[in-house]
């Protein structure tokens, strides 16, 4: 619910509180405002190691169920929440087609593509890249100037998950397929800054979701069959259960939250905790410890994190001034 801001003119002696407006992109560096992030990166991160269930799967039938579910669960949550989810206008619908269809319809399809022509880490690693991208070109689309300590940060974030994840051996079928990858991780992000302020992390998470769905689902009846769902099995029900309730509603949600809240230069440094994520979840199945690279790329994000996403200094506060 939108709050109209006090005229100047109306100012008295006596203050009253009105509800704080959203802070404007790139403002905080608070650390309640980082975790939503880093908890949706880690999610996604473990999504790697679920997804491998799915691997002989149907592509668009599974991915479909996935969205369509999640979005059931969305909206079902807002309206628990009491959460007004408003209906795109105009140029909205544009902005929110557009992230259904890369970061949603496309990111599937180049990473499950990519792994037929290349390593996993290779995909894993050209994902990885993304807060450059972000750094770059999410405060353009704020109205601001990129952070000089983003734009440091943002390569020995991308080394550190390089040495986590390796290069990986690929052929020039699996390169397209990563910056395929790339662009599209990149733009679920960048699409989403013109209608965070009126969507919120609420809104734009439940259309782009439902809309992911809708195109998901033709795709399955012009490529596939939805009867082939008949073929999964229980582990495979469970992975796209855990992927439409984790990976996707709750990861958006919290994803998006931390973009409105520090930007998207800032947030995109957090896309480091997901291949630190998937490294963890490899464990925990069974992949074994991690050899010396990987402690020193877990390492070098962490240098990379805490330099970029350092609090600026606050500005001395001017003396107040007797009313």
């Amino acid at each position: 619910m939108q709050t109209q801001p006090a005229s100047p003119s109306t100012s008295t002696s006596t203050s009253i509180s009105a509800p704080a407006s959203p802070a404007s992109p790139g403002g905080s560096t608070a650390l309640r405002d980082l975790v939503p992030g880093i908890a949706g990166m880690a999610l996604v991160g473990s999504s790697v190691t679920v997804s491998r269930a799915l691997v002989d799967a149907p592509l668009f039938a599974t991915q479909a169920v996935r969205y369509a579910a999640a979005a059931l669960l969305l909206f079902a949550l807002a309206r628990a929440a009491r959460v007004p989810v408003h209906m795109p206008r105009g140029r909205e619908w544009l902005w929110l087609a557009g992230i259904a269809a890369t970061g949603l319809v496309l990111f599937n399809v180049a990473v499950v593509r990519g792994v037929a022509h290349a390593e996993p880490a290779v995909i894993a690693v050209a994902v990885a890249s993304v807060p450059i991208l972000l750094g770059l070109l999410g405060p353009f689309l704020e109205g601001r100037r990129p952070s000089r300590r983003v734009l440091l940060a943002a390569p020995v974030v991308v080394a550190g998950a390089v040495l986590v994840e390796g290069t990986g051996r690929t052929d020039a079928a699996g390169v397209a397929w990563a910056a395929l990858a790339l662009g599209c991780e990149a733009a679920f992000t960048l699409l989403a800054v013109p209608v965070l302020r009126r969507h919120g992390a609420w809104g734009v998470s439940v259309h782009a979701v439902w809309l992911g769905a809708l195109m998901l689902a033709g795709l399955t009846v012009v490529f596939e069959s939805p009867a082939e769902l008949t073929s999964l099995g229980r582990t495979q029900w469970a992975a796209a259960g855990y992927l439409a309730v984790m990976v996707t509603a709750v990861a958006f949600l919290l994803w998006y939250r931390t973009v409105a809240a520090v930007g998207a230069g800032r947030a995109g440094l957090l896309t480091g905790v997901a291949p630190l994520a998937a490294a963890g979840a490899g464990v925990l199945a069974g992949s074994g410890v991690p050899g010396p690279a990987v402690w020193l790329g877990l390492l070098v994000v962490i240098v990379g994190l805490a330099t970029g996403l350092r609090p600026d200094r606050a500005p001395r506060s001017a003396p107040t001034l007797p009313a």
